[in-house]
């Protein structure tokens, strides 16, 4: 028991590990353009101007991308509200009972008190057995953080938590202002690194922070442009990255439309209605209005 609860102490402390990764490397890049390119020798002949346009630039892009990490890590995951666990009595009848179509037959019975309309591949009722509960609509069961997630996405390891309902708007906001932030650095990065490769610039120490600055800015925005732009397209479509691999299962039979309101209205489900909101990782969504059942024509 003492072993495996040191086990599981261990599991949790190394999944901080990408964490800090990241960090470190935030950290890093901050010193780096701050210290040794804008305050360094790199721009001893730059007018003054310009230094603080780009310190006041980086500045900002740096906030919201540490604002919008900081909320994707912190943001817990919404679970299941109290109508949608068994009662003792349902439990016990449910556990009690061997045959499979009539545990199939409880679960419905007990469904239909409650808003669910999505289903499990053979047609039952999506049940957590986990957590027994009645799954709603676009919930899953994270088997990392051992709960189940309102409209769960994916479990991130770079931010150590679930990204469903509660931060999905947060994790978008993070990987925009993430892949800003490496262009910003990139472009700007981009001048003094061609006269550090020259050699008009000397300066041993800042070229080291100048060259691999620009390596790193350039390599994170590569990947980070594959990803954002995935998501910016499951986005318009109103899908989670588990509908995309797997179409939701209706009364009628999957369809992986299911959800798509327009175009519009599913930028409203992740940012909410309050469009001077949307670039701010402030939540301006309702949850009862996102996690009720939204389909469109014809799906149920």
């Amino acid at each position: 028991m003492a072993l495996s609860r040191g086990l599981r102490c261990c599991q949790r402390a190394f999944a901080w590990l990408p964490v800090l990764i990241i960090a470190l490397v935030v950290l890093w890049s901050y010193y780096a353009y701050v210290c040794e390119l804008c305050l360094g020798d790199s721009m001893e002949n730059t007018f003054l101007v310009l230094v603080m346009a780009y310190l006041i630039i980086f500045h900002i892009l740096f906030v919201l991308f540490v604002w919008t990490y900081w909320k994707s890590i912190f943001t817990l995951p919404v679970q299941p509200g109290k109508k949608y666990h068994m009662s003792y009595a349902d439990q016990e009848r449910y556990e009690n009972e061997e045959r499979p179509e009539v545990q199939r037959q409880i679960l419905a019975e007990i469904a239909r008190k409650l808003p669910v309309y999505t289903r499990t591949g053979n047609g039952g009722i999506r049940f957590c057995d986990r957590c027994q509960l009645i799954k709603p609509d676009r919930c899953h069961h994270c088997s990392v953080c051992a709960i189940c997630v309102l409209k769960m996405d994916h479990h991130c390891p770079w931010v150590n938590n679930c990204i469903g309902f509660s931060n999905y708007k947060f994790f978008l906001l993070f990987l925009a202002y993430a892949l800003l932030y490496c262009l910003y650095i990139a472009a700007t990065v981009f001048k003094y690194f061609i006269k550090y490769w020259t050699g008009e610039l000397t300066n041993g120490r800042s070229k080291f922070h100048v060259l691999f600055l620009l390596f790193v800015a350039v390599m994170f925005f590569v990947s980070l442009m594959f990803l954002f732009g995935y998501h910016c397209w499951l986005v318009s479509r109103n899908r989670s990255t588990l509908e995309a691999f797997s179409a939701p299962v209706f009364q009628n039979g999957p369809d992986k439309n299911g959800f798509n309101l327009g175009f519009v209205k599913n930028l409203q489900q992740v940012f909410g209605e309050e469009k001077k909101l949307w670039l701010l990782p402030i939540d301006g969504c309702s949850l009862q209005r996102c996690c009720s059942l939204h389909l469109s024509d014809g799906s149920a």
